[in-house]
């Protein structure tokens, strides 16, 4: 079965971004990367900040990345850690990659590859907060005055 073991092109990107993390304060970096819709490797790392609520992570700057390039939607992702078991992709990302891939395949891998985990953004994510888009529903023009 293709899904015994994660895409090697996205194990390569989301290494490439672990080594490009910017993470002075916690040491800890991750790297991620994610097969658009269009076919297209986006990738992403985390980047902190000494402003801790201004930090990026990977898998938000990977999305980041996909949708700066007018892609809506992908099917694999692959996040890489130095964990083993590797670690999961935090609540805040677990929401956005809901956002934009409910039914998309997770690869969670360590760095040196011997530890793999596969799951779904769904799985990571049951009871996820959901929101119809405002431009999906029947048009809302501006308030009028009385």
């Amino acid at each position: 079965m293709a899904d015994e073991t994660p895409p090697e092109a996205l194990v390569a990107a989301a290494t490439r971004a672990w080594h490009h993390a910017y993470a002075p304060y916690s040491g800890f970096r991750v790297g991620a990367a994610l097969l658009g819709a269009d076919g297209r490797v986006y990738a992403g790392a985390n980047v902190e900040n000494a402003s801790y609520g201004l930090a990026r992570c990977a898998e938000q700057s990977a999305v980041q990345a996909m949708v700066s390039a007018g892609v809506r939607s992908f099917e694999v992702l692959v996040v890489v850690t130095d964990g083993d078991p590797p670690a999961t992709p935090c609540g805040a990302c677990r929401q956005v990659l809901f956002e934009f891939a409910p039914a998309a395949r997770v690869w969670l891998v360590s760095r040196d590859g011997r530890s793999q985990q596969r799951t779904t953004v769904a799985d990571l994510l049951p009871g996820a907060f959901t929101l119809t888009p405002a431009g999906a529903g029947p048009a809302q023009g501006p308030a009028e005055d009385g």
